[in-house]
């Protein structure tokens, strides 16, 4: 898909789709749940298609209305109806943690698979934990499948790390209610994107369940049962905002994102303070956020390790800027849908940009000429739709496998086109 450039400044206000990480976490807690939770604005795409088709697979009366953004789930108070399942959640990290954590509850036999990347991203830490709890699972080289044999959650205290992904605490989080007894859990490491578990802590409470903590060092959670709730309104998603929070800083002019605040649970609204050290102009309502581009755009040293989800975002970016950009923190990138600190600096050399690969990140310099490219997405939606971006300041970017947006974000170009 050849993306066309936009030659005047922009002028739009824009409405992106529901959360990815907050419609899977409020779907695995609504069919904890004892009862009906209906889901709105809820995202509709393969991430969370895939994790709403398994637990439909486990057995949950789970109704799905695409066209209202609705999602209808029945919780069942902990229990897993299905005895025996295979699973098949494509390449979606969030519903491959969730859900191994979650078979933990089930009386029976599972495994958990996935495409041919995912059996490349690492679950180790969480298994190795979830064994610590008394639970049989297992996966032959560390990543999925992986095979859980479930029996019921026992409880007590379990170590783990959070350097690799903040997902495996916030899927022991979500189910440890339903233990037999209390869990303690003891980060082991430094705890990597800490806003996702803070949102995670967040959705629990709003289900009517609140832990013990130890700011990110030590959780405590004692059994509880979660509430339904007849509807659980879900906030458009701050990652996809992330490109059209950018698109002014380097076409100019002013972007307004509807249906999203600051006062979201979702860490990745930080990504506006990046925008704002560089120089453009935030304007924050109740219910919407207006980005205005910077006159002059200004390279900036940044550490990620909280929002790494838009480090290719600012990637995107950066060419414009009048100095060096350096984005540190990210080396947990590395094993998400692809290598994306390697893939990122890969197709930005492809466009003529001088960047330097750092095991964490990447410094990125001002290009004054780029070059036509045809760009390659590794398959991860956000080298799709954060490259895309690039198109709109310079002629000559073609993006290939354009549909693989539909990951979280299936009507992206539409959306991208609208800016002008």
């Amino acid at each position: 898909m050849k993306i066309t450039p936009i030659t005047h400044p922009l002028n739009a206000t824009v409405r992106v789709p529901g959360s990815k990480s907050l419609t899977n976490r409020a779907l695995l807690i609504a069919a904890l749940a004892n009862g009906q939770t209906r889901l709105t604005n809820a995202l509709f795409s393969d991430d969370s298609k895939y994790f709403a088709i398994a637990l439909q697979t486990l057995g949950f009366d789970i109704q799905l209305d695409d066209a209202n953004h609705e999602m209808t789930v029945t919780g069942l108070g902990g229990k897993i109806p299905s005895n025996k399942a295979e699973l098949f959640i494509g390449n979606a990290g969030t519903a491959a943690r969730f859900l191994s954590a979650f078979l933990a509850l089930g009386n029976g036999e599972y495994i958990l698979d996935g495409e041919t990347r995912m059996r490349e991203r690492p679950i180790k830490d969480l298994i190795d934990a979830l064994n610590q709890l008394g639970v049989e699972m297992k996966s032959a080289n560390n990543c999925p499948p992986v095979e859980i044999f479930g029996n019921g959650l026992p409880g007590g205290k379990t170590q783990i790390a959070g350097d690799i992904s903040s997902q495996f605490l916030s899927a022991l989080l979500m189910v440890a209610p339903y233990a037999h007894s209390p869990i303690e859990i003891t980060l082991s490491t430094e705890l990597n994107s800490k806003p996702y578990v803070d949102m995670t802590i967040a959705i629990m409470k709003d289900f009517g369940v609140e832990i013990e903590r130890d700011k990110y060092s030590r959780f405590t959670v004692l059994p509880a049962s979660y509430t339904p709730i007849t509807d659980y309104a879900i906030e458009s998603d701050a990652s996809a905002a992330s490109y059209f929070f950018a698109a002014p800083a380097i076409c100019g002019g002013k972007v307004k994102v509807d249906n999203i605040s600051r006062n979201s649970v979702q860490g990745d609204m930080a990504f506006l303070d990046v925008l704002s050290q560089m120089g453009c102009d935030i304007n924050e309502g109740y219910d919407f956020i207006e980005v205005t581009g910077a006159p002059e755009l200004q390279g900036i040293d940044v550490d990620m390790r909280d929002i790494p989800d838009t480090a290719q975002t600012l990637a995107a970016i950066a060419p414009f800027a009048d100095s060096p950009t350096r984005i540190s923190g990210i080396a947990s990138a590395r094993v998400k849908e692809t290598d994306r600190v390697s893939a990122t600096c890969t197709e930005l050399k492809r466009l003529g940009v001088d960047v330097e690969e750092h095991e964490d990140g990447m410094t990125i310099h001002p290009c004054k000429t780029f070059q036509p490219a045809n760009i390659q997405t590794y398959n991860d939606h956000r080298m799709a739709m954060s490259f895309a971006l690039i198109g709109l300041g310079f002629d000559g970017v073609v993006i290939e496998n354009p549909s693989c947006v539909s990951k979280t974000f299936p009507n992206y170009f539409d959306v991208l086109g609208s800016l002008r």
